[in-house]
């Protein structure tokens, strides 16, 4: 009873050795995939039971009984599951997962073992009433069922049902390959080939044909999504205004997207094979280099992070410098860029502080700028050179025509009369409108030159201010009212602009359109009187 109960024990480890083989070499997924592991289980067990029956009927001509025979089979048949198990493993191992390949190498080591007891010792002793060899025999199949399960086996491995190892296409060939020797061994010894054998060996050759069939299906089928991934690829390329460019290592464009035609006006044969820096502004190569250099320092050095961001100005096909934004990536051929024009987005946004530091009516420089014009002015101060000098300048007569004529004709005097201001200074001096009528100018002087001609500017702009200004079809005369402040030691740009303001009150009080020079009081000297 004995015997044929570890028959059949190692007939049941085979089974499910042969199960575990195949789960582990087969990829994921469709019912082709599965069709496919089928075939396979089939291609394994029918070259098994050939060889069985080939080793069967030789037993059987030779007398043995039964159970010896079974036994026989599992020292033939070890050794193409041996092979199986470690191309299967092979496939799915990975490096940091070894508790599979351990369990494998146990599995080959007890399997091993019960060859060399069959072959050193007749009759190698029992083990709880099983053969011994037997038992190495079915611990090692049964360790070799369970590794593909452990970690490092196939239920830690993410396979991609794409890659298939070449490996692993020949190795569909080897039960074939068996299933021949078998027969052709026992037709050389003169066994007879009963209806079984060729039964079992055509079912294996069927197998081999339908799953080369379903093989050559399942290609297709994955050529078949490649091309609709391309596809779908290539409609979100060419339907996005980000331009993408793929560029080699060595800075060469290998491919860019068509939106380069309606975003810089080049067809993209024209871009391809250039090299960088591709159309860039002279003064943006080095951030865009160094960008560059970053990217392939990460990629030397293994580390593929979420990829750089530059900007920069590239020249279009009309000439003008567009404002372009870019991420820099890796790509198996070198790096991708993806571009996007943000011009529209810069001049918006040039516009909007342009109207935070500028009248909108005059486009003079605001309060603000003109603040922060004077404290630089003050800070650059050069030891030698004049101070700088404030003019605060102040309309006279002003609201009797905004109130008689309007607002329209009120702006377009303050208009004429910004003009004429920025006409009266040099171009280095700046001219703000302070609110409604009131501006004022700063003034900046060189060495060798003195405050006495910022006199002569405020001359100048009084002179200016105060003829005729032709309005539609009538004149109209205003004059003006200027305060002077030169900058002294330690003044800070809001005290220069406050004495510049009192100056011009003072030149109001004096009688209206005239200048008037801010002086500084000295402070109070203490006498022995003021001390009582």
């Amino acid at each position: 009873m004995i015997r044929p109960l570890a028959g059949a024990g190692i007939a049941a480890c085979l089974a499910g050795a042969l199960v575990a083989l195949v789960m582990a070499a087969a990829d994921n997924g469709t019912t082709l995939t599965w069709l496919r592991r089928l075939l396979d289980s089939w291609l394994i067990a029918g070259s098994l039971l050939t060889s069985g029956w080939v080793l069967l009927l030789h037993r059987a001509d030779q007398g043995a009984d039964v159970s010896t025979s079974l036994l026989a089979l599992a020292r033939v048949v070890t050794g193409i599951l041996v092979l199986g198990l470690l191309v299967a493993l092979r496939f799915c191992m990975k490096h940091t997962e070894r508790t599979a390949n351990t369990v494998a190498i146990l599995a080959l080591i007890l399997l091993s073992a019960g060859d060399i007891l069959r072959i050193l010792l007749p009759a190698p002793g029992n083990w709880c009433g099983i053969p011994l060899a037997a038992a190495c025999s079915m611990t090692g199949l049964s360790l070799a069922s369970v590794a593909p399960w452990l970690p490092g086996g196939v239920g830690g491995v993410g396979f991609d049902q794409r890659s298939m190892p070449v490996s692993g296409v020949v190795a569909a060939f080897v039960p074939l390959v068996v299933c021949a020797l078998a027969i052709s061994a026992h037709a050389v010894t003169g066994g007879p080939v009963d209806i079984v054998m060729t039964a079992l060996a055509g079912s294996v050759l069927l197998a081999l044909g339908a799953r080369q069939g379903v093989t050559h299906a399942d290609h297709l089928r994955i050529a078949q999504e490649a091309v609709a991934g391309e596809a779908h690829y290539r409609t979100l390329v060419d339907g996005t205004l980000d331009v993408i460019t793929t560029i080699s290592q060595d800075g060469v464009v290998l491919y860019v997207s068509p939106a380069v035609h309606p975003v810089f006006g080049y067809r993209p044969e024209e871009v391809v094979g250039a090299r960088l820096p591709l159309f860039c502004h002279p003064e943006d190569v080095a951030p865009l280099m160094q960008a560059v250099q970053r990217l392939q320092q990460d990629a030397a050095s293994g580390t593929c992070g979420p990829g750089h961001r530059v900007s920069c100005r590239l020249r279009s096909a009309d000439g003008r410098w567009r404002h372009v934004e870019s991420t820099i990536s890796h790509h198996p051929e070198g790096m991708i860029f993806i571009s996007r024009d943000v011009s529209d987005r810069v001049a918006q946004q040039a516009q909007l502080e342009h109207l935070a530091f500028h009248d909108a009516l005059t486009g003079l420089p605001n309060r603000a700028l003109f603040s922060d014009r004077v404290a630089h002015a003050l800070r650059k101060r050069i030891t030698g050179a004049a101070p700088p000098v404030v003019l605060f300048v102040d309309l006279d007569g002003f609201k009797a025509v905004n109130d008689s004529a309007g607002h329209a004709t009120g702006d377009a005097l303050l208009t004429h009369a910004a003009r004429r201001l920025q006409a009266s200074v040099r171009a280095g001096d700046t001219i703000a409108r302070l609110g409604g009528d009131e501006f004022a100018a700063l003034l900046e002087w060189e060495m060798g030159t003195s405050p006495s001609s910022a006199r002569e500017v405020a001359a100048r702009i009084l002179s200016a201010l105060t003829k005729p200004y032709r309005i539609g079809s009538a004149d109209t005369v205003v004059s003006a009212s200027i305060g002077m402040a030169v900058a002294t030691p330690q003044v800070t740009p809001e005290e220069l602009l406050h004495q510049a303001d009192l100056a011009m009150y003072a030149a109001k009080a004096a009688g209206k359109g005239r200048i008037h020079m801010h002086h500084s009081q000295p402070p109070p000297v203490a006498t022995p009187a003021s001390n009582r």
